[in-house]
Parts: structure tokens; sequence; C-alpha cells
């Protein structure tokens, strides 16, 4: 059955196909959206590393830790850091690959030529398996969906064990300091009233290591698990959207 309004007011039903279109795809968040806010997020780290480093923080740091575990959790993690902001670029590019390939599908529909695509991604990729099944009259895609689900989450898991690896250094830090501090302990003989203050300053050594190690750990773990959380949700947008349009564009019967 016809739509009448379509029928009465052709001029007004294109307006608002048009209208549906672009906001769809409006919809979807911008390729650039996310490294955007990782370069923002990069650079509001930069300041706070200025400003500790102003007020002499990483030389107290290294001075208080002798194993060096503090130095190599915060060498972890800004390595770390490093690999999201290429991740995010890539995840990027891969919800342009989404929407290239969505807008040029719908075009050739319309008749007009598909859009050029650059560079082969796992969206474009995984849409084209999924319509050369189609063609065949092949509906199941299960296996592509988990085979392009492992090529967006994959790279993720290793940042994650990382992200683990920062919490367990800090704690062997903790374990560290603490046994420093009872070999300390064990090796005084007498007390001495007036050797307090010096008494005092060796046994704050190992206790400052297990606090410095464990509370850096702590802060890293935070923060680099802040990252992976939205690259893990913008890789999740970008496998929803594809499902989407492979379950209802894609369908036989939506040609």
């Amino acid at each position: 059955m016809h739509n009448p309004v379509a029928r009465l007011f052709p001029a007004l039903s294109s307006g608002m196909s048009r209208k549906q279109d672009s906001s769809a795809s409006s919809a979807a968040p911008a390729p650039d959206q996310l490294l955007m806010q990782w370069c923002a997020f990069l650079g509001l780290l930069l300041f706070v590393v200025v400003l500790l480093g102003r007020h002499n923080v990483w030389s107290i740091l290294k001075d208080a830790d002798p194993t060096g575990i503090t130095m190599v959790i915060l060498a972890i993690f800004a390595g770390a850091t490093l690999w999201c902001g290429r991740r995010c670029y890539l995840l990027g590019e891969e919800r342009r690959a989404l929407d290239t390939w969505i807008a040029g599908f719908h075009l050739a529909q319309r008749g007009v030529p598909a859009l050029a695509r650059s560079g082969s991604r796992h969206a474009a990729d995984y849409l084209d398996a999924v319509s050369r099944k189609r063609a065949h009259t092949d509906t199941e895609n299960a296996q592509l969906t988990d085979v392009f689900a492992e090529r967006l989450h994959g790279p993720s898991e290793s940042a994650w064990w990382l992200n683990g690896i920062l919490i367990k250094l800090g704690l062997l830090g903790k374990v560290i300091g603490f046994s420093i501090l009872a070999l300390q302990i064990s090796q005084i003989e007498s007390f001495d009233p007036s050797q307090t203050q010096t008494l005092l300053k060796s046994l704050t050594g190992g206790l400052g290591v297990a606090l410095l190690t464990t509370a850096v750990g702590l802060v890293s773990n935070i923060i680099l698990g802040f990252q992976l959380v939205r690259l893990d949700r913008c890789a999740d947008g970008i496998l929803a959207d594809a499902l989407y349009f492979v379950e209802t564009d894609l369908q036989p019967g939506a040609r």
C-alpha cells in the first residue's frame, strides 16, 4: 500500500526521507572524535606531568624508590598511553571505512556511483564478505561476525594485560618495601633514645618504597583503564553499527 502523504506531497516526502537519512548518519560519531578526545586527554596528562616536574616530584619519586619499580611502572604507563593514541587513530579509520561503505551502498541503490574506498580495513572487509555471501542467498554470518569482533577487540587484550601488570608491580613494590622494613627492624640490637631520629629515618625507607610503588601502580592502573574502556566502547559501537546495517539493509528482502 502506498503512502498517501507521498502521493499527495511528493516533494515533502522526499524532503522527509532526506532528513531521516541525514539524521541517521549524524547519529554515528565522527571518525576522528575518539582521537580528538585522546589528544585532549593527553594534553591534560602532559600538563600534570609538567606541573609535578616543577614541584620536583619526579626526582623525589626516583630517590625514594631504590628498587626502580616506580620508574618501570611509569615507563609502561607512558608506552601504553601512546599505544592507545595509535589505537584511537586505527579505530577512527575503521569508523570511516564503515561509513564510506554504507554511504556507497545507499548511493549504489539510487544509481549514483559509489564513493572511492581508501585502503583495506576490517569493517570494509567484513561487509564485503557478508555481501558476497548474501549474493549467494547465504544469510548465515555468525562466523564472519566473530572474526570481525576479534579483529576489533583482539589488540586491546594485551593492553588490558599490561594494565593488570601495573597494579601487580605496585603490589610487588609493596612487598619489597615491607621486606626492607622488616630486615631493618631485625637488625636493631638495642634501642638508644638519643638515636631515635636516625632510627626512624632508616625505617621509613622501606615503608616509603611500599607506599609509593602501590600508589603509583594504582593511579596508573586507573588512568590506563579509563583509556582502554573508551577504546572498547568505540569498538563496540563500530561492531553494533555494522551488525545493524547487515541485519537490516543488507538483508536480501531489503534490496
